[in-house]
């Protein structure tokens, strides 16, 4: 749902990950790089990682996960730190490849863990699941309630904080209602609430700001999609094209270094089969016909009460996920303690003032209440 198009019948790849090049690194690398996360994988029961809490933590590796291998990465200065799951979008664009850089200095306070969800990245190298293998909202559910109680045991945490975006703000609603338990707190970014409510508020602002600015081509063109539920997965694909257009006008985009990806993650083999799980995930989530994951969503169906902290981060000029929409969601939520954070110059994709905004929310409202 973040960055991935289709063109023809052919699903594209987000700009940023297209125009790089073949990085000429040995698989093998990744296979030396995953000493202790890929240690305890074998095991039935997780190993502590942390002998003390001033342990520093960096592990890489695959994890047994509801039948399948999962990659997940750990990085912290000190393992007594809170831990944060950070639930990628998509669902098939992780942050593994380039969450060194987007989030550095983080790992001096908290214990960072990226997720390749099913279908997506690594884990999808690792397993080639065919379309025909369908994902659903209960599975992915399912699975990241799975790597949350592999975290409290690997960790010897009780608890870790859930972050969500876009997908992952999808996803993180549905793992924290089941498993309120296993979390301090869920932070939703570019909150997604209700396929049909978010796609068409997105659609009519995009063809709004379209005729306002005599844009004949795109009024033509989002004029011949008609309004949604569509039956054509590329329809979402074409809107976001335009959605990105928008968004840039009134937006600070992000460094472009954040979209580098790390060395093992730039290997010829790991860059196809990041794309053939985004175009995999892609395909899962809208559906062929338009009946994928997305069009299930519908986040006050799971009701409004939640036993853990929410806050809630929306750019200003989202236009994909709304900050109205969320607004209104959030307005019906009853938790033990909630914020809504409005982020001006800010679109549906994070960028600095995003970031800035999540790094305030976790020393202000969630880190203060861990204690």
């Amino acid at each position: 749902m973040d960055s991935a198009y289709l063109s023809g019948s052919h699903v594209t790849m987000k700009a940023p990950m297209r125009k790089l090049g073949p990085v000429l690194i040995l698989l093998a690398l990744i296979v030396l790089s995953c000493f202790g996360l890929a240690q305890a994988a074998q095991a039935a029961s997780p190993q502590p990682a942390c002998a003390t809490p001033e342990l520093a933590i960096r592990e890489q590796g695959y994890v047994p996960i509801n039948g399948i291998e999962q990659w997940i990465t750990i990085t912290g200065a000190r393992c007594g730190n809170p831990v944060i799951l950070f639930l990628h979008g998509g669902p098939g664009n992780p942050l593994s490849p380039f969450a060194d850089t987007i989030y550095v200095g983080w790992e001096q306070h908290y214990t960072l863990v990226q997720w390749d969800q099913r279908g997506a990245g690594m884990t999808y190298g690792k397993n080639h699941p065919t379309d025909d293998v369908p994902l659903t909202l209960e599975q992915m559910r399912d699975d990241g309630i799975a790597v949350a109680t592999y975290l409290q045991q690997h960790l010897g945490q009780q608890k870790v904080i859930l972050m969500g975006s876009s997908w992952g703000s999808i996803l993180g609603v549905y793992m924290a209602k089941a498993r309120p338990d296993l979390f301090h707190a869920y932070i939703g970014t570019a909150q997604v609430v209700n396929a049909q409510a978010n796609l068409s508020s997105m659609y009519r602002q995009i063809l709004t700001l379209a005729q306002a600015a005599n844009d004949t081509a795109t009024v033509e063109r989002l004029t011949a999609l008609g309004s949604p539920p569509w039956r054509d997965p590329r329809n979402f694909g074409i809107l976001r094209r335009f959605d990105r257009k928008y968004e840039a006008l009134v937006t600070d985009a992000p460094p472009k270094a954040w979209w580098q990806p790390a060395a093992p993650y730039a290997t010829p083999q790991a860059l196809a089969d990041a794309e053939a799980g985004d175009d995999y995930s892609y395909i899962q989530f809208m559906g062929w016909q338009g009946d994928g994951m997305f069009s299930r969503v519908d986040l006050p169906v799971l009701g409004s009460h939640f036993d853990l902290p929410v806050h809630l981060l929306m750019g200003e000029e989202d236009f994909l996920s709304s900050a109205a929409i969320a607004r209104s969601y959030f307005d019906s939520i009853q938790a033990p303690h909630k914020s809504f954070v409005l982020v001006p110059r800010a679109g549906h994709d994070p960028n600095q003032a995003v970031l800035d905004a999540q790094w305030r929310v976790l020393r202000e409202q969630v880190t203060p209440l861990l204690h």
